[in-house]
């Protein structure tokens, strides 16, 4: 696969969310707390749980990311979608890391920056997400990937992940190209 196709998707999908977005906003509303007025020591504590959040999503993307392109055979972009159903590492938890890497991204920004345009900024993200994804992409993924993913969608939640990962059988795996 060509590239330039993921690093596009990245740069307009996960890139405009987390970067971008968050740029206009800071520059625009100029509400910027760090520490959230709070007392020293614990003005510190948003500034860590906001690199935690920050951090983690950053690693759930980027892992996202590598098994669309290389399980995939796609990308995370509606207009070049995965060719195979990913059933592998987060995904064998939840349905949507990806969405979730970004929240925990944005979440982070917010406690960070010290910032409540941020947070509903995140808060509007999932919401929009939280509509898109059942209307839209489940339809279209059920449609491509069929009994594969009626299966996957009946084991793994959508939001909140799975404890312990779904077991995806030989047989599971069979009906939807062996990824």
């Amino acid at each position: 696969m060509d590239m330039l196709r993921p690093v596009q998707a990245i740069a307009l999908l996960p890139g405009m969310a987390t970067i971008v977005i968050p740029g206009v906003i800071i520059s625009s509303t100029g509400a910027v707390n760090p520490g959230w007025s709070l007392p020293s020591p614990l003005n510190g504590i948003p500034l860590m749980a906001g690199g935690f959040l920050i951090g983690a999503g950053l690693i759930l993307m980027i892992k996202t990311i590598t098994l669309f392109t290389t399980v995939g055979k796609g990308t995370l972009a509606p207009w070049t979608p995965t060719r195979k159903l990913v059933l592998r590492g987060a995904y064998r938890h939840v349905r949507n890391p990806m969405i979730s890497g970004v929240f925990c991204v944005l979440l982070g920004e917010a406690a960070f920056f010290g910032s409540l345009p941020l947070l509903y900024w995140s808060l509007a993200f999932v919401l929009v997400n939280a509509i898109y994804i059942p209307l839209f992409e489940e339809p279209g993924l059920q449609k491509r990937f069929g009994e594969a993913y009626a299966q996957y969608k009946k084991n793994v939640p959508r939001w909140v992940p799975r404890f312990r990962p779904w077991d995806v059988t030989d047989e599971d795996q069979a009906g939807q190209g062996g990824t």
